[in-house]
């Protein structure tokens, strides 16, 4: 931060606050190199000073007793304000009592008449001014200037510190607003930030308590650590009463998802994950608001991600195999072949054989099922050919694919169950 005022040749501005002329003299002649000083001959004056809109000070050296309003008043109007409270305040006294008087109502350090040692001086308003700054600026980036919850990264590290034992009655909750995009999009951005600003209130007066931190993560998405209360459906849907009354998105549809295991093994990020996982499993499911992460799901996540994982080894070591039902045309007296219908099935080395009702839907829904999609028309059409070299027929093959993969291929069927033409 000093480099990037050197470098722009601007001064921080310092206010001087004593009574005394020879004193604002001397505290001038130590720190006119340095800063640029304005000077009030008391706490009045001072105030005045501080109080108007243009006012950037970033050090107020504040001699303590004064005429019309002292030092102490000063202190008092300054940590009443926000915005003054945030201009470090070092008090100029030679009584120690007033000292430890100071430094408790909010003042950052003081110095002690009479000012004999210049250079002393002059480090101790540099170290207090660059360690405020440094504070202030941590601040900005600690809340989201949005709902003023903390930000995501702030949020887990205070989590992190927790002292081990307190997580036992703490629960993970993930709540987010439903199809929140079209509340932007229908009533404009302005009145989507307001129903955020509403959400960050809600969840601080009926989720957080004494006990427990929030954030917001992302757009409508909040993340909330707190003890673990009885009836979420009721608080989730007390919250969405309140959240709907005045505004013109009547049909706001909470959803929370909540993760209770207090195994301290699993990290802060990874119980977020599942409890976010488990808030959008009732998106758009408006008898719902409240949804529990449970050792079943967990088992069926690892499972799922065991089969994403391994989708290009299995067609890679072929455990991906293709089976063909053969259909038969039974209008004559005999039936006669007339095709077949190729169906997969997956050959898992550790899990064993996979029913295509577990892996079908999954890779539908991550955009997987392209690469299941055209290993099975390879395998029928190289399977077509070898009938036709081996017997000389030709029998067609039909494959329920997906359409959006192969709509878009070089093939050209729009159809979910297609003929593979004989080669």
């Amino acid at each position: 931060m000093q480099e990037f005022i050197e470098i722009n040749s601007s001064k921080r501005q310092v206010l001087v606050v004593d009574d005394e002329l020879i004193n604002r003299e001397i505290l001038g002649a130590i720190l006119e190199q340095s800063y640029e000083l304005v000077y009030a001959e008391n706490g009045r004056q001072a105030m005045e000073l501080l109080l108007a809109p243009e006012q950037s000070f970033s050090l107020i050296l504040l001699d303590l007793l004064m005429p019309e309003m002292d030092g102490f008043t000063v202190i008092e109007h300054c940590q009443a304000d926000a915005r003054l409270k945030k201009i470090p305040i070092i008090v100029m006294t030679a009584e120690k009592d007033a000292e430890v008087r100071s430094i408790r109502m909010g003042a950052a350090d003081f110095i002690t008449k009479p000012y004999d040692m210049p250079e002393v001086i002059l480090a101790r308003c540099e170290r207090v001014i660059e360690l405020i700054e440094d504070k202030n600026i941590i601040q900005s980036t600690e809340k989201d200037p949005l709902t003023d919850l903390y930000t995501k990264e702030f949020f887990f590290a205070y989590i992190r510190r927790l002292a081990p034992g307190t997580e036992q009655d703490m629960t993970a909750l993930a709540l987010n607003i439903d199809r929140f995009h079209l509340i932007n999009e229908l009533f404009g951005r302005q009145e989507g930030n307001r129903i955020l600003k509403k959400t960050a209130d809600l969840i601080r007066k009926y989720i957080l308590g004494s006990h427990g931190i929030a954030c917001r993560v992302e757009s409508d998405l909040f993340y909330v650590y707190s003890r673990r209360k009885d009836n979420y459906e009721a608080l989730i849907e007390q919250m969405q009463e309140e959240l709907s009354t005045g505004t013109k998105a009547r049909n706001l549809h909470l959803c929370a998802g909540i993760y209770e295991d207090t195994d301290t093994d699993v990290l802060p990020e990874i119980r977020f994950d599942r409890a976010r996982l488990v808030a959008d499993s009732i998106r758009d499911r408006y008898d719902a608001h409240v949804a529990f992460y449970t050792q079943e799901q967990h088992e069926r996540s690892v499972f799922h991600e065991q089969l994403i994982g391994g989708v290009q080894e299995a067609i890679d070591d072929r455990q991906l195999m293709v089976y063909f039902q053969p259909k038969y045309r039974i209008t004559g007296e005999r039936p006669e072949l007339a095709s077949a219908e190729a169906l997969v099935r997956w050959k898992h080395p550790e899990l064993g054989m996979i029913s295509p009702g577990a892996f079908i839907p999954l890779f539908e829904h991550n955009g997987l099922i392209s690469k299941v999609d055209r290993f099975v028309w390879r395998e029928a059409a190289a399977q077509i050919r070898r009938w036709k070299d081996t017997y000389g027929v030709t029998v067609p093959v039909s494959s329920n694919s997906s359409t959006s993969v192969w709509s878009k291929s070089c093939c050209g069927f729009l159809r979910s169950n297609r003929w593979i033409p004989p080669i």
